[in-house]
């Protein structure tokens, strides 16, 4: 198995997480609205993060990858498949979020 179908399994599982708390608000336009820009940058600090510091852990030595597992795409010395673990954050985090808050009366 290589690591972007296990990343695909995260990435849908976070995703659907998102889509049934969605969903299920009544006031989801409202919250997408107010959330897409706090949400696109915290996408990119993270995702910038996870370049820089994936970038020197591999570098240093601490993590290897088989290229026999991954799809060959870099950025620096971080195959692709390691940015879908910080984006299925960005998809999970919100919809638990959602799904757990107080329902105001």
């Amino acid at each position: 198995m290589t690591y972007l179908l296990i990343d695909l399994v995260f990435v849908v599982i976070a995703a659907a997480v998102l889509a049934a708390a969605l969903g299920a608000s009544r006031d989801r336009r409202a919250l997408v609205r107010r959330w897409r820009a706090p949400w696109a940058v915290s996408a990119v600090v993270v995702l910038v993060l996870t370049a820089v510091f994936d970038n020197l852990m591999i570098g240093a030595g601490l993590m290897t990858y088989s290229e026999a597992r991954i799809s060959g795409l870099r950025v620096g010395l971080i195959p692709l498949e390691d940015f879908a673990y910080p984006l299925a954050g960005l998809f999970l985090l919100p919809g638990v979020w959602l799904l757990l808050r107080r329902r105001r009366s």
